[in-house]
């Protein structure tokens, strides 16, 4: 059965599901900070999944990045799969700004999380409303 890593569970807002992932939302309003979590038990490896699953993960990090440089008007997209602290399998996908808190330098480490507030969380949902449509299914967080 799939369980989130209690590290994701606590650092993110859950909006809903692919076919196979997961897609939460980081709490850190310094940026639009995405995280896909194949539902898979004990995978913390790409090459883990078998083929099917590796494909529709790369699927789904594709669609989400495409959406997601549309929708926010990202300059940059950052897309990696780094698992040293929560070794459960997750993709993040960030949208980055010339204006960002970071920029240009990686977001981990630079700036402490601001939480995003609730009314700044239904913003994003209902901004995913209008384009994740095809095989997505949005939770209430």
């Amino acid at each position: 059965m799939f369980a989130l890593d209690p590290i994701l569970q606590q650092d993110t807002l859950p909006i809903g599901d692919f076919p196979l992932c997961r897609l939460l939302l980081s709490n850190d309003s310094n940026y639009p900070w995405f995280i896909l979590v194949p539902r898979r038990d004990d995978i913390s490896e790409i090459f883990q999944l078998d083929v099917a699953d590796q494909q529709q993960l790369w699927q789904e990090t594709t669609a989400l990045a495409e959406l997601l440089k549309d929708s926010f008007d990202a300059d940059k997209l950052n897309v990696a799969a780094l698992g040293n602290v929560v070794s459960q399998l997750h993709m993040h996908v960030i949208v980055r700004k010339r204006d960002d808190a970071a920029w240009p330098a990686p977001i981990w480490g630079k700036h402490p999380a601001r939480p995003y507030n609730a009314e700044q969380v239904e913003a994003i949902r209902e901004r995913l409303r209008l384009v994740l449509t095809d095989d997505f299914t949005f939770v209430e967080g």
